[in-house]
């Protein structure tokens, strides 16, 4: 029987091969691009090369959760497992189209015998959720455009007499809020309590207003890396893996500023109803070892606590990858989790808000 089945999704699929061929297979729902091609490396190949099973790879995370509520009501679940975003993957849950999971008995303690719900990082977890890596918002800068003291703090970047210079942000309030008050001094675990008042807002617009028009806006996460490499900004927002890309397969002279980073998770929900086809696999995938393996070829942080000591070099060009993981623990001193439930209640009135603010 040939294990490597292409076609997917289809009604014929359950009739076209047998219960055993359909066991040797798995079929995974993830991003592609460089993130669905590291997890084939940390995770898949190995597990392949383990069992003989197949994972056949649908680069469809970002319609994941219109996917399962399809298949759901079709009575016709194809995909096994599915890479989603917490905020979705609770959606997901309360509409009943995931299975729970028992972390503590689905999946796998560190090697010293920490279990997973103590393991991986607080909060990260949830009824229907495992994660995988944490990716972060960050600020970088051009080394080359500060010929004296560089900029390390989020407060370097609203400080335009200590460092001169425009600076690029994403055209919207998500992080750019948060940064403001933790530039302004509010600390990262009362970001959201302040924002959840008058005060706190008009905080936050009040500190981006010092820096409001020497700003270039972007929409489109490449970007900033290419602002950074022409010089028209000193400073950028961005997301961590471009940054890293930049910074070492384009070697370009840029530098994270890790502190105030704004982090998200990303992970794992199970289609209703596979859990037992999927149960050895999912701790597989999420045990210590695969996700340290992860940092190998992406630099994104393990979501294991346990994991974080076991990243090691690059794949590619050898270079020591810890340093580079939002995770690292000096890189994570001062980390701000994103709070999706935040968002989703206030995204509408920020938004527009915000709005208003750049066109003033």
């Amino acid at each position: 029987m040939n294990k490597h089945i292409k076609v997917l999704g289809m009604a014929a699929f359950a009739g076209a091969f047998s219960a055993t061929a359909m066991a040797d297979s798995l079929t995974v729902v993830s991003w592609g691009g460089a993130y669905t091609a590291s997890q084939k490396s940390a995770y898949h190949d190995p597990w392949t090369k383990k069992t003989g099973d197949t994972i056949v790879n649908v680069d469809k995370a970002q319609a994941g959760l219109a996917g399962l509520r399809a298949q759901v009501e079709a009575g016709n679940v194809t995909w096994d497992l599915v890479d989603m975003l917490p905020s979705e993957a609770q959606i997901a849950c309360d509409e009943g189209l995931v299975d729970i999971i028992n972390h503590d008995q689905d999946l796998a303690a560190s090697p010293d015998g920490v279990a997973p719900s103590k393991d991986f990082i607080a909060g990260s977890l949830s009824e229907c959720f495992v994660p995988q890596i944490v990716y972060s918002n960050i600020i970088a800068f051009n080394t080359t455009m500060f010929s004296g003291k560089q900029p390390s703090t989020m407060k370097d970047v609203f400080d335009l007499k200590g460092f001169p210079g425009k600076r690029s942000l994403q055209k919207k309030p998500i992080n750019n809020l948060e940064w403001a008050l933790m530039a302004d001094g509010v600390p990262t675990d009362k970001v959201y309590d302040m924002l959840r008042t008058e005060e706190g807002v008009n905080r936050a617009f009040a500190k981006l207003d010092t820096i409001k028009d020497n700003v270039i806006w972007w929409e489109e996460g490449a970007q900033p890396p290419q602002l950074l490499a022409d010089k028209e900004v000193a400073f950028a927002s961005g997301y961590n893996g471009r940054i890293f890309n930049a910074q070492v397969n384009e070697k370009q002279p840029f530098q994270i500023i890790w502190d105030a980073q704004v982090f998200e998770i990303d992970g794992w929900v199970v289609p209703k109803g596979k859990m037992s086809k999927v149960k050895a696999y999912l701790s597989f995938a999420t045990d210590t070892q695969r996700l340290a393996d992860q940092a190998k070829y992406i630099s994104y942080g393990p979501a294991r606590v346990s994991s974080a000591a076991l990243v090691s070099t690059h794949a590619t060009t050898g270079i020591d990858m810890k340093p580079h993981m939002p995770t690292y623990g000096p890189n994570f001193k001062t980390a701000l989790h994103k709070n999706d439930e935040f968002w989703a209640d206030h995204l509408d009135e920020l938004t527009e808000r915000f709005n208003a603010w750049l066109a003033r």
